[in-house]
């Protein structure tokens, strides 16, 4: 392989390439979110299909869409590279049905079925061919780890501002500029969320290259990459350890809104959220308005969201000194547990609730950039082990354990509502095992997937020496 000499990015390239990441969560995190509670409670599916429809367009998008799109952007071949030009390619489209898929045409309830299911597959297949070459892009800008750990670290940083806004000041602001109506708030933030996107993914594009690049005779075979692929054994416990988290997060991420609408007790959230809200009126910031519901579930996750932040700026530090898989599993347990916290806590005890979720918050935060600068160095021991390259569909294993992640703990959000006779009517009075459902959903259920992944790792066997090794190995022959 050529490659250019080069052992340190720039900050422009590596801000560029974050860029993308903050675009696409904009769509991923709003999906994880909001998926359930638009479907429910905005655009007014009953539970069952709702659990139905994501569970199935997410699975087809998982096994069809992303092992076709990493294949082909492996063959791709143009003047800007192999994956910079589907950014370019797909930044319109993808903002355009964001916005479609959060709409709320007035259909009869069949038509309704048949128009999300439609959007939802767009979108889906849209978003993996953008965010599969553009995670590919990261295996392929350098080679160096160190300074991938660093570009990863810039990268989730974005990915936390994307993931903030969504959480902390979506709801209060689609409320605000809907004038109460969720439907046309969600479209009108969606509309704008779709413009700033586009534009980000467009400068991702222009900010960033690619160095690491395979000779020309470098050729092989659909069916040769994907022997290489299950014949390695990191790649397929990366596959299964990012289902797991995915299905964690989008159950856990999901759940929130339910849990805080009809379990947490409504005075003591205003009591405690009341000193904090006014502070912030005092200084000009006036974005939870007068519902306690809304300003308490954005400032929850404002607190796990900040913490998140500050455990991602030291996740490159450990995982220079002791390893990615090590950093990685035992931050991974130490969230779980905060996690389980929460089926011990009453609905009166908001300070706990906001504790363990910042404390939650702050070691997920550390595994964060691991997970997808992991997967890199999955392609790297492809190639060392294989001498041949392919990236594309190395990082399917990350787009398919996303989609399967999302669509799998979505489905199961909706189903155990449905299982635990949620009303999916914004303003229903819910029954008490509905209550206490919500409840579950964001301690015991989401601990199950965290818990079983954390223990996976102990089958990887990419640790810190092996790190160093492949990547000595790989760069005395990319100097051939």
């Amino acid at each position: 392989m050529n490659q250019t000499p080069i052992t340190k990015l720039s900050v422009l390239e590596k801000v560029g390439y974050s860029l993308g990441d903050l675009a696409a969560n904009l769509v991923f995190q709003t999906l994880m979110t909001y998926l359930a509670y638009f479907y429910t409670d905005i655009y007014g599916l009953e539970t069952s299909h709702a659990s139905a429809l994501i569970l199935i367009v997410g699975l087809v998008a998982a096994f069809a869409f992303n092992p076709i799109i990493g294949a082909i952007a492996d063959r791709t071949v143009s003047r800007w590279g192999k994956f910079r030009p589907w950014i370019l390619w797909t930044a319109v489209p993808l903002g355009a049905v964001a916005l479609l898929a959060f709409s709320t045409p007035d259909f009869s309830y069949k038509g309704k079925v048949i128009y999300a299911a439609i959007t939802y597959t767009l979108l889906l297949l849209l978003y993996a061919a953008n965010n599969l070459p553009y995670s590919a892009l990261s295996g392929v800008i350098i080679g160096d780890m160190k300074e991938r750990n660093s570009m990863s670290a810039y990268r989730f940083v974005a990915v936390m501002f994307a993931q903030f806004f969504v959480q902390v000041f979506m709801l209060p602001i689609i409320e605000t500029v809907g004038n109460g109506n969720k439907a046309a708030g969600i479209e009108t933030v969606m509309t704008w969320l779709a413009i700033i996107g586009t534009v980000m993914l467009i400068i991702t594009f222009l900010t960033t290259r690619e160095r690491i690049i395979p000779k020309p005779e470098q050729k092989s075979s659909l069916k040769e990459d994907l022997g290489d692929l299950f014949r390695n054994k990191p790649w397929v416990i990366m596959l299964v350890l990012t289902t797991l988290v995915f299905i964690t997060l989008a159950m856990k991420g999901g759940s929130y809104v339910y849990y805080f609408k009809n379990y947490v007790d409504k005075e003591s959230l205003t009591a405690f959220v009341a000193p904090i809200t006014n502070a912030l009126s005092g200084i000009g910031v006036n974005f939870f308005g007068e519902d306690p519901v809304s300003a308490g579930f954005g400032l929850f996750n404002a607190g796990g969201i900040i913490f998140m932040i500050v455990g991602i700026t030291l996740s490159k530090r450990y995982a220079d000194k002791y390893g990615k898989r090590d950093v990685f599993g035992i931050a991974l347990f130490i969230s779980t547990l905060f996690i389980l916290a929460f089926v011990f806590f009453p609905p009166t005890s908001v300070a706990l609730m906001f504790i363990s979720q910042i404390l939650h918050g702050f070691f997920y935060g550390i595994t964060i950039p691991l997970l997808w600068a992991m997967i890199a160095d999955v392609a790297d021991y492809s190639e060392w082990k294989n001498n041949r390259r392919a990236t594309a569909i190395i990082f399917s294993a990350m787009m398919v354990g996303l989609k399967v992640g999302l669509s799998v703990g979505s489905a199961l959000l909706t189903a155990i509502l449905n299982l635990f006779d949620y009303v999916p009517n914004s303003d229903a009075v819910q029954t008490a095992s509905a209550i206490n459902g919500t409840r579950f959903l964001v301690s015991v259920f989401p601990a199950i997937p965290f818990l079983v992944g954390a223990a996976l790792l102990f089958f990887y066997e990419i640790n810190k020496s092996m790190e160093t090794k492949i990547e000595t190995d790989l760069k005395e022959r990319r100097k051939d």
